[in-house]
């Protein structure tokens, strides 16, 4: 993450954008948009020490999916497209 993107401002349409998806996806996995920014936030901070991401890129939400048992339920599962820019490298 570079020290510009920190201060890049998004559009309003952005913001809304990300605030009603967190609300969708909350309402979806029946957790708070707090949480679901926590989780957001948990995934970019620990991903962060290994690749350099695209952070306007970022689509992470809860979908459903058919469990693997045949009798047809469906779980949450997590759904993340992290777009990288870079692998950071050890030295």
């Amino acid at each position: 993450m570079k020290l510009s993107d920190i201060f890049k401002k998004k559009s309003s349409s952005d913001v809304a954008k990300d605030r009603l998806k967190l609300v969708l996806v909350s309402d979806r996995a029946s957790c708070s948009p707090e949480i679901m920014a926590k989780i957001k936030n948990d995934i970019i901070e620990v991903l962060s020490k290994y690749v350099e991401i695209d952070q306007g890129g970022i689509d992470i939400n809860i979908t459903q999916m058919d469990a693997e048992t045949s009798d047809g339920k469906t779980v949450p599962a997590l759904y993340a497209n992290i777009p990288i820019k870079n692998i950071k490298h050890e030295g």
